[in-house]
């Protein structure tokens, strides 16, 4: 393990090099490349110090142990020494947890995308009330929303909603929502007070770099037509709208909330890239062995992950069999108690991951 740390250290040293170089510095993608990755260490780099005085500390213990011929010394000394083994065996939990390789794409920016599932009109308000739950999440985490399409339906639901998320860990944070949600509560449309279940569907996807995201423009079909408001009114007298097709994949975006075409198509491309790269993620994922790929992070997005149900007042996120009678504050968007027993599984689990693989080699 010691040696291993040692790595990471020297590691930590030559990136600090790499980015004081003028050469590396004017090359932006490099820079940026290096700087995420010094980022990433920087933490374990300051545990591994820390680790590295207690180990001293107690060489120094065990030597004033042995060779100290004063009896209150020696006390002193086994008092401290008992203090520090502790200390050593937290700090070494604390660095078998870091050692967990972390998700790249934690700290990107994502896009959500939620769609209205079984239910009838039911599934398109719930649609909308998931969206009113994660811009409140967002405002409590001082994240940046950008809607990108919204594609209304009746009785003031949405068929579809798609939006972009700024802000540090966005997509670390948010990935856990991807999946089916099941709502059960009676519909402000059910005069006989009957409990309904529909469902809506979320998809969390990291957004792309231009330089993980290539596209060759041959690939592209792109389509311009008139947008339309919810419902159909409001209709425009220009082609703003725009529809673009990568016809290797089939994947189609379309974007009709900006007024100005060029508005509208930048937004399409950036939904784009983020599917493209989503895909390939899966595809990584899908290569990995059953054995290795769980439930939390398994992507599956036809999978139910969670119930609301109001007559209960209760959430079940069924991933972890996490149960909270707190469905109000959660559609508020206090998530975090849900988020965060979600992250500390998926930890454990990666963490023993990690210890069987070594144990392995």
């Amino acid at each position: 393990m010691l040696e291993k740390l040692k790595d990471i250290e020297k590691r930590f040293e030559q990136l600090s090099q790499q980015m004081a170089d003028p050469g590396v510095v004017s090359d932006r993608e490099r820079y940026t490349q290096l700087a995420r990755e010094f980022s990433e260490l920087e933490e374990i780099v300051k545990k591994i110090r820390e680790y590295e005085k207690v180990l001293e500390h107690l060489k120094e213990s065990r030597t004033i142990l042995q060779e100290a011929t004063d009896e209150d010394l020696k006390e002193l000394a086994l008092e401290e020494l008992s203090d520090l083994e502790q200390k050593q065996e937290q700090i070494e939990k604390e660095i078998q947890r870091l050692l967990v390789p972390p998700d790249p794409n934690d700290n990107k920016n994502t896009i959500v995308e939620i769609r209205a599932g079984s239910g009838g009109d039911e599934a398109g308000i719930f649609a909308g009330d998931l969206y009113k739950m994660y811009l409140k999440y967002c405002e409590r985490n001082r994240w940046k929303v950008e809607l990108l399409s919204l594609s209304g339906a009746e009785k003031g639901g949405y068929k579809e909603i798609i939006f972009s998320i700024k802000g540090k860990g966005a997509y670390g944070r948010l990935k856990y929502e991807s999946g089916v949600h099941r709502v059960q509560r009676v519909p402000e449309t059910e005069s006989q007070g009957r409990i309904h279940t529909s469902a809506a569907s979320v998809a969390v996807l990291p957004e792309a770099e231009d330089v993980e995201v290539r596209i060759d423009p041959n690939d592209l079909r792109i389509d311009v037509f008139r947008a339309s408001g919810h419902g159909g009114q409001h209709v425009n007298t220009t082609d703003s709208a725009v529809r673009i097709v990568h016809l290797p994949t089939g994947l189609t975006v379309s974007c009709q909330d900006e007024k100005s075409q060029l508005k509208n198509k930048a937004k399409a491309m950036k939904v784009l890239k983020a599917r493209l790269y989503d895909l390939e993620l899966r595809k990584q994922q899908e290569q990995l062995s059953s054995q290795r790929r769980g439930m939390i992070r398994s992507g599956d997005r036809s999978e139910k992950i969670r119930t609301y149900n109001y007559p209960q007042g209760r959430v079940t996120d069924h991933r972890i069999n996490l149960t909270l009678y707190r469905l109000e504050e959660i559609m508020q968007g206090d998530l975090d108690m849900i988020i965060d027993a979600l992250r500390i599984a998926e930890q454990a689990e990666r963490l023993n991951e990690s210890q069987a693989l070594t144990s392995n080699e």
